[in-house]
């Protein structure tokens, strides 16, 4: 089991961990349970899919509250601390020229996600449905990417496109998709996540995975929950999520994360 001694850091996922995106509802005992843990001295840190533009205003209110200062974000792709990037890993130029010229071609449409903007090549909607709970302030530019960096792609499509994509060779050795809504994929480097995040996270406060723990409920949080010392999954998660996750604690609308602390012996 934990030994809560060890512990000084504690990764959070957002969307269904702290936060539920379809109510757009932070559960009270979310704030009072973080700050209990700065109390111990523990730091709470966001690790998320989303970029920093993307933020629900609720976690946005909690992270000048508390305030929080640690993000790993966009699946590990832009990583900052206290306003300034730790490291950061965008999507190189002739790889994004390669998806764009492909996507075209197959009529998909896709977005760009910097630390910024979300940029779609149109709006549809299909694409509103699926990007309208993370945020409405994304704009239209099908050609983001040739004067921004972009460290995540969003390309639309079903389940029944998988095999297109898988069999098209586009993604090659150094790409990845990770399915995260019926009509989308994140779309990243092969060795992207949030683990990846969460390394140059320790390193930079010369801290082990034996000092972290982290929450999370998707499948964008496999690696995660592998990378630290001490996995949870919420019980609303993934049935993969949950299988690999060293504690599984109760649903996020009950009070799953401030139980969760509370069972690890992290807060009282």
């Amino acid at each position: 089991m934990l030994d809560p001694q060890q512990i000084k850091i504690v990764f959070f996922d957002i969307d269904e961990t702290l936060y539920m995106k379809h109510q757009q509802y932070l559960p009270p005992s979310v704030p009072v349970a973080l700050a209990k843990l700065q109390q111990k001295g523990i730091i709470p840190a966001i690790a998320t899919g989303r970029s920093l533009c993307s933020l629900p205003l609720e976690i946005k209110q909690l992270i000048g509250a508390l305030p929080i200062e640690l993000f790993v974000t966009i699946n590990g792709q832009y990583n900052s601390y206290r306003g300034q990037p730790l490291q950061t890993y965008p999507l190189a130029q002739a790889d994004i020229e390669r998806l764009v010229a492909f996507f075209k071609q197959h009529e998909i449409d896709y977005a760009f996600v910097s630390e910024t903007d979300v940029a779609v090549n149109r709006i549809t909607p299909e694409i509103a449905d699926a990007l309208d709970p993370i945020t409405k302030t994304y704009i239209v530019d099908p050609d983001y990417y040739l004067t921004h960096a972009v460290y995540q792609m969003l390309p639309f499509y079903t389940q029944s496109q998988d095999q297109l994509l898988a069999d098209s060779g586009v993604l090659g050795e150094n790409l990845r998709v990770v399915r995260w809504h019926d009509y989308s994929v994140d779309l990243l480097a092969a060795e992207g996540s949030k683990a990846r995040g969460i390394q140059a996270v320790l390193q930079h406060f010369n801290l082990t995975p034996d000092n972290a723990v982290a929450f999370g409920d998707g499948l964008n949080d496999l690696e995660m929950l592998r990378e630290v010392g001490f996995g949870v999954a919420m019980g609303n998660g993934h049935s993969e999520l949950k299988a690999l996750a060293d504690y599984v604690t109760a649903d996020i609308a009950e009070d799953g994360l401030y139980k969760g602390l509370q069972q690890l012996g992290l807060i009282d």
